[in-house]
């Protein structure tokens, strides 16, 4: 059968190949699936323009009335992008399930992923939008602890919700102890990067090349840098060598070119020799893994990739992932990867988000500080009646998984800082969404402590322990306060990022609250921006508007 939009999409190869958008299929696993990849339709600007026999006729139409992303967007090139799927957290009664524990998170991946798609006119799948990512994307001035003996602080505020009138919101705010870069430990670090063929485009080999050379300005001569490059095959680009050697280390990277397909597992293997070989005690033994997709030849197998990534975590080197790119990006796998590796999964769409990650915040990029990081809330039935935790979807944890040292969870590095937030329903408000059960058993509301709204429980280890420690803080009821414009900037605009994100992923539980009242929130608890951040964040909501309303 004939199909003008596969010529348009040939027509327009070189177009794609210099870096702009690339929508259609994406694909996202299945939670219970035994591969992580299946293929879903996924959203974008434009549909595919309606066949007509005049390919080239078409083509000058299209170029005439669209911009170049809806161009590009008509002819649906297939796109290998791989999400996890997983379903929105869902309301539950404190009567029936009082408790609620999850991992922390502390990756920003999903957040410049999702700028990405926005820049190219593209509204994001909705797999593809963590909420806790786009909060934990955002510094949010946090005390921090004077000292590593407790690693980190925590703050809580609990106020209005401003996406329903009938809910509170919990805010949980973790801040990490700063540790200033000199004093960082001496770190043994080795960039593991992918050259297959793939990686051609401006936005990917070459931009992580200029990202990584930024990372080389920071270090030190106790420092020991060592270049993996993985295609087709594996090799040692460059041996372990000292930080200030960098003239050695940039030409190293000046030489990396792409070419062939990728064999991740080989790369990652020879990876962790190299760092063993180069291992310091008491250091930072850190592989950085920088690649735009799948591995798709050679020892690829998922689980045993997961298995590798675990066991060399045990001996003291830990895996972070750096996302480039778009097609074939499997962020689901990248994902993976570094929660098993002890590391940090940030997606690189910009030379800013580069230096952000690579430079400001160099000190919690490389060293941890807390691991195995877990939050309980146990809420107390007299007070609050029903809860929702606001993202963590793939972070959640059984109870017994609190008390269980075992159980693997999410680290902390130096400075940074966790957000966590709950939607929350008041008892006797009358606005609860679960009917009660009829026979359930009423507790006393002396045993229940009519003045705690909550107990949140931490556990947590030193970066070398095996036994956790626990920190427990009791939420009191006149915390809380009545009205949003008694709240902290920091309380609401993260209510407003997880308001965005909640609506980049349908909207389910926000009642009225759309763009607009996003915007507002926003712009009203901007507070002090000093790298812009905010800023660029009101943009991307007022262009995630316009492209909606683009969108038929």
């Amino acid at each position: 059968m004939f199909k003008p939009n596969l010529i348009l999409a040939s027509t327009l190869t070189t177009l794609l190949v210099a870096g702009c958008a690339e929508t259609g299929n994406v694909q996202t696993s299945e939670k219970d699936a035994t591969s992580p990849l299946a293929e879903i339709p996924g959203r974008s600007v434009a549909k595919s323009a309606a066949a007509t026999q005049n390919v080239m006729a078409d083509l000058i139409s299209l170029q005439n009335a669209m911009p170049m992303h809806r161009m590009l967007n008509a002819s649906e090139p297939v796109n290998r992008e791989n999400y996890h799927h997983f379903d929105s957290n869902p309301v539950k009664r404190v009567s029936e399930s009082p408790v609620s524990t999850f991992s922390v998170d502390v990756d920003t991946g999903s957040y410049s992923n999702v700028r990405r798609m926005l820049n190219a006119g593209q509204l994001p799948v909705q797999d593809a939008v963590r909420i806790e990512e786009l909060v934990n994307y955002f510094d949010y001035s946090y005390p921090a602890p004077d000292t590593l003996d407790t690693p980190f602080q925590v703050t809580t505020e609990i106020g209005p919700n401003p996406w329903n009138e009938n809910t509170h919101l919990l805010h949980i705010g973790i801040k990490g102890y700063q540790v200033e870069k000199a004093d960082i430990p001496a770190a043994n670090l080795v960039f593991l990067v992918d050259v297959s063929g793939s990686m051609q485009s401006p936005n990917k080999l070459e931009l992580l090349k200029k990202g990584m050379k930024l990372l080389v300005k920071q270090l030190r001569p106790q420092d020991r840098v060592s270049i993996v490059v993985y295609a087709g095959a594996s090799g040692l680009v460059l041996e372990p060598t000292p930080g200030d050697q960098t003239f050695k280390i940039t030409q190293a990277l000046n030489k990396l070119t792409a070419g062939g397909s990728t064999n991740g597992g080989a790369g990652i293997r020879l990876a962790y020799e190299v760092a063993q070989s180069a291992f310091i005690k008491d250091g930072v033994n850190r592989i950085l893994l920088a690649t735009d997709g799948d591995f798709n030849v050679g020892t690829t197998n998922f689980e045993q990739l997961i298995d590798l990534v675990e066991t060399r975590r045990d001996s003291g080197i830990g895996l972070s992932t750096f996302g480039f790119g778009s097609g074939n990006y499997n962020d689901h796998l990248a994902e993976q990867l570094a929660n098993k590796g002890n590391g940090m999964h940030t997606y690189i769409d910009t030379l800013n988000e580069a230096n952000k990650v690579l430079v400001n915040q160099l000190s919690s990029t490389l060293l941890t500080i807390a691991k195995d990081v877990k939050i309980q809330v146990e809420f107390n039935p007299a007070v609050v009646s029903e809860y929702r935790l606001v993202g963590y979807e793939n972070r959640k944890l059984n109870r017994e998984d609190f008390n269980n040292d075992k159980i693997d969870a999410g680290e902390i590095g130096a400075g940074h800082t966790v957000t966590a937030l709950y939607e929350i329903t008041l008892a006797g408000s009358g606005k609860g969404r679960i009917d009660p059960l009829r026979y359930g058993n009423k507790q006393s509301k002396k045993k229940n402590r009519g003045n705690e709204l909550a107990l949140l429980r931490l556990r947590y280890k030193q970066p070398g322990g095996t036994h956790s420690k626990l920190i427990e803080t009791p939420l009191l009821t006149k915390s809380i306060k009545k009205q949003l414009e008694h709240t902290t900037d920091r309380y609401r605009f993260a209510a407003a990022v997880a308001g965005f994100a909640q609506q980049l992923r349908g909207g389910e539980y926000l009642e009225d609250f759309a763009y607009d009242a996003v915007l507002k929130l926003a712009r009203n608890s901007r507070g002090s921006d000093q790298n812009g951040y905010r800023g660029e964040f009101i943009q991307l909501v007022q262009l995630a508007k316009s492209v909606d309303n683009a969108t038929p």
